[in-house]
């Protein structure tokens, strides 16, 4: 057999299960509403299965050219180089998140999967796609459970000026458990001046060990008088 022809049924094969495997972490990643979903993974898996048949067959009528030397995996190894912007087209800065990272990572992978079907290594490509949806949804599950709950958050207060608030306020995040990691106080003069009172805008990032810490303070800053909006993120 020649290692550098391939028959139209085998391509047929490859590029099926590449819809096939690309299509089960983009149906993950669908059915939890992120950027790239079915669609998207699938696309990238067929493509880079396209590029890999390309990179290995499509120049077999020149092998046997004395002056030239094949390399299979030249064209295909731009492919791992070239994801990278679509990936970057997923992820997001909000506030003090990043969100987004995940699925750029998972179109990476789905882009590595479609390369080994391209060329022909099955198997590894489908214990990669069961390892991603055993991390994309048994570990996701984990990770809210267990590591969500030590996130940074910051809060957004608009307070009357007075004297004692801001001890006040860090008693009331002592009283919820919440680590104080940086604090700002910043004159709303505009406001103020519109309101007739003295006003301040303050920041709060803060560490909570558990998320219940997080309404907890909540509900205590909005009972106070002196605080007329809070919000977090």
């Amino acid at each position: 057999m020649n290692p550098w022809v391939i028959s139209p049924f085998d391509v047929t094969i490859r590029l099926v299960v590449a819809i096939a495997l690309g299509g089960l972490v983009g149906w993950e990643r669908e059915h939890n509403n992120h950027a790239a979903g079915f669609r998207t993974h699938i696309l990238v898996c067929l493509g880079s299965t396209l590029i890999m048949l390309l990179s290995i067959y499509g120049f077999s009528d020149f092998v046997n050219e004395p002056s030239v030397q094949t390399d299979p995996a030249r064209l295909a190894a731009n492919v791992i180089t070239g994801i990278g912007f679509l990936g970057a087209g997923t992820i997001l800065y909000n506030g003090m998140s990043i969100t987004g990272l995940t699925t750029a990572a998972s179109l990476w992978v789905v882009a590595a999967i479609g390369l080994a079907v391209g060329a022909g290594f099955y198997y590894p490509a489908a214990v990669t796609t069961v390892s991603v949806l055993v991390c994309l949804w048994f570990l996701n599950k984990v990770e809210h459970r267990w590591m969500k709950a030590k996130r940074i958050h910051r809060l957004r207060l608009v307070a009357t000026d007075s004297p004692g608030l801001l001890t006040a306020l860090s008693e009331a995040m002592s009283r919820s458990g919440v680590e104080l990691r940086q604090l700002t106080a910043a004159e709303l003069e505009e406001r103020s001046a519109a309101e007739g009172r003295s006003l301040v805008k303050i920041t709060l990032t803060v560490k909570l060990l558990k998320p219940k810490q997080l309404y907890r303070l909540l509900d205590e800053l909005r009972e106070r008088s002196d605080v007329i909006e809070v919000e977090s993120d």
